[in-house]
């Protein structure tokens, strides 16, 4: 186990669960777009219907779109804040199938045993949860290292094109292995997991959406030995893909580090 100074108070301890227990969506309005029109695109940190912390520019290690094999900077100037929303101002260019990309700089957290296993159980990592209990350190305090990487898949006019399967290079990311703007309720989609620029195996990852304001049922899978999930499209909305890859370190200062991924679209 490793330490730091100062240690965290309870409420610290409260306030840093509160924050980690939050995934991070790029959330649109419409992922159909016309050519060529301004977007003002939401991200959300908490759930795919509510945002509880918006999240500041310098904390962006990048922010790009990517479409036909170009990727390009997005500008930064369109970054901002309402209240606990964070919103992006962009353009959207010519019509072609399109991926939003953002990623984070990583932050550090501390946290009870109690309160990590409660999120480790909450959150979609088991395999971690039952290492620490076959170690026997579920009453152990943590610090972990953690960072988000969020994509958008959405389509602007008709004519569907390559570069849905566009590779970021983030730390962690889902990579589409079919466009789904040619995917109907019913049809299947697979998800490559990444971390590090490799596919992961046995990894869980949970898929799920939002449909007249209201969220329908979260499903769960495992990569396979490719490191691809595959999902069935059973309903029509706003579909969302998400794991959460989590890893012992061998840092002074760091127990853990976990690296973040989610990927939506829409269904039609």
């Amino acid at each position: 186990m490793k330490y730091r100074i100062p240690v965290l108070t309870a409420l610290a301890l409260a306030v840093a669960v509160g924050v980690q227990a939050h995934d991070l969506f790029i959330k649109m309005d419409s992922y159909h777009l016309p050519a060529n029109s301004a977007v003002t695109v939401p991200i959300l940190n908490s759930t795919f219907l509510v945002s509880e912390n918006s999240i500041t520019a310098d904390r962006v290690a990048d922010a790009s779109v990517a479409s036909g094999g170009h990727r390009q900077e997005v500008s930064m100037d369109g970054w901002h804040a309402d209240a606990d929303t964070t919103f992006l101002d962009m353009r959207v260019g010519e019509a072609g199938t399109y991926v939003l990309g953002v990623s984070t700089l990583a932050r550090d957290l501390g946290m009870s045993g109690e309160d990590f296993n409660t999120y480790l159980a909450t959150d979609g990592i088991p395999d971690v949860l039952a290492q620490r209990e076959r170690d026997g350190e579920l009453d152990q305090d943590v610090w972990e290292r953690y960072s988000k990487h969020v994509k958008a898949v959405y389509q602007v006019g008709d004519q569907r094109t390559s570069g849905y399967d566009e590779v970021f290079g983030y730390p962690a990311e889902l990579v589409p292995l079919n466009n789904p703007y040619e995917l109907s309720v019913g049809d299947e989609i697979a998800l490559r997991v990444m971390v590090d620029g490799k596919p992961v195996q046995r990894q869980l990852v949970l898929a799920g959406g939002v449909r007249d304001g209201k969220l329908f049922e979260e499903r769960e899978d495992r990569s396979d030995g490719e490191g691809v999930v595959r999902f069935t499209l059973h309903e029509s909305g706003r579909w969302y893909a998400k794991f959460i890859n989590m890893a012992k370190t061998d840092a002074e200062d760091i127990d853990y580090e976990s690296k973040w991924a989610t990927i939506s679209f829409e269904v039609r």
